[in-house]
């Protein structure tokens, strides 16, 4: 063979705009080229690409071959088998021109595709092209709503899966839709078996007004409705704050350290009511106090204190208590939830003090000025009175909000 001279055009490899040529094995007697220009519509060859790979310039593919006449497949992928080996070298497809004497050398996607062997037959273990491409590809062609999608992936395990596979898939579709039925069926259950309680639901919708104060009624023509009670400390909240009550009747000592000063200077008043429910009443707002007042300490104050960190909320109130003052990302309270929150002490504190409450000892707790906080009584609707040269705070009815005038400008 005689020797030429030869000029090489090496052409690189430009994944962005075109793939480069890819190497196919068929099986013996096709003809690619035959096919090619005289299709054969149960004779293919195709090519998968991924539209949503990881890497584009090395996206995953599929080569799949089949020939009329033959149960046998060949399926090629970039992903499994030798194309997943270490490539050691590159190669390139050479074209050479006599005439002008040029050899072209075009890159092959070597490393992208090797091939498996698939028999439809189910005697031997399939090695199918994925699923995901072509649902991609299916998807990429207009395929539209999510139960479609998952009749494509169905269909196609029929086809080309094996026997284990459809049996599998088989017996995990009958295992969902028996699942479906149960859940169904244990819903309905649960819903006519559900009882809504609307006095829960009205008490928590009022929890916030546009005056940002506790639940109030402006009719109320006694002192103890025009802040009803059971909007501000809800009935399933009532069972979770009996520890005044037991250390009460186990005739335990009440310290500043463990509880505010306003429960110390009042908790003696349990021995005096006679009535059980009553008593249980009283000591249920005193303890939900100390957890608002605690709460706040927790959330407001830049060093915190040993007894707002040892002091014990109850799930139910933590919750509700993160939720109505809004709990920030710093785990602080804002301004307008702070005022909230003393309002709400400041109306439980006018319930245990009969509606004439003195503001020393709340003031201490609360860690606010007495005169400070004597506006916040007033933005309650509450009135001053002087009794043994002490200001008392009361809350004539019906309720009477201050409203803020301004002076006309001439």
């Amino acid at each position: 063979m005689d020797a030429i001279d030869v000029k090489i055009n090496a052409i690189g490899e430009n994944t962005e705009e075109k793939t480069s040529p890819i190497i196919g094995y068929f099986p013996s007697g096709y003809d690619p080229m035959k096919n090619s220009i005289n299709p054969d519509p149960n004779s293919s060859v195709k090519v998968y690409k991924s539209v949503n790979s990881r890497n584009p310039r090395n996206p995953r593919m599929q080569v799949v071959v089949g020939v009329r006449g033959s149960e046998v497949k060949f399926v090629g992928t970039n992903y499994s088998g030798e194309a997943t080996t270490p490539q050691l070298c590159n190669y390139a497809l050479g074209v050479l021109d006599k005439e002008t004497r040029v050899l072209k050398m075009v890159p092959i996607a070597a490393n992208r595709v090797s091939l498996g062997l698939v028999l439809d037959g189910g005697r031997y273990r399939l090695a199918v092209f994925s699923l995901e491409a072509v649902a991609e590809k299916e998807v990429k062609e207009g395929v539209g709503t999510t139960e479609e999608k998952t009749d494509k992936f169905r269909n196609l395990t029929l086809l080309y899966s094996t026997k284990k596979n459809i049996r599998r898939d088989v017996k995990r579709e009958t295992l969902r839709q028996s699942e479906d039925q149960e859940m169904q069926q244990n819903m309905e259950h649960k819903i006519k078996g559900i009882k809504i309680n609307t006095q829960a639901l009205e008490a928590i919708a009022s929890t916030s007004n546009a005056r940002n104060t506790p639940p109030y009624d402006l009719e109320a023509t006694a002192a103890h409705k025009a802040y009803p009670l059971d909007k501000i400390i809800l009935k399933g909240e009532w069972d979770y704050l009996l520890d005044i009550l037991e250390l009460a009747n186990a005739g335990s000592q009440f310290t500043p350290d463990l509880y505010p000063t306003f429960v110390c200077n009042r908790v003696h008043q349990l021995e005096t009511i006679k009535d059980e429910s009553k008593k249980r009443k009283m000591a249920g707002i005193l303890s939900y106090m100390t957890h608002l007042i605690r709460f706040k300490d927790r959330h407001t104050m830049d060093g915190v204190s040993s007894t707002s960190k040892r002091h014990k909320l109850p799930t139910i109130l933590s919750h509700k208590f993160s939720s109505m003052f809004d709990i920030t990302n710093n785990n602080r309270i804002p301004d307008e939830k702070q005022k909230l929150l003393i309002s709400y002490v400041l109306v439980l504190s006018l319930f245990v003090d009969g509606f004439r409450s003195d503001l020393s000892d709340i003031a201490k707790d609360l860690h606010i000025n007495p005169l400070t906080l004597r506006s916040h009584y007033e933005y309650l609707g509450c009135k001053f009175v002087r009794e043994n040269h002490v200001l008392l705070a009361t809350l004539p009815v019906p309720l009477e909000f201050q409203t803020i005038k301004r002076k006309r400008r001439r």
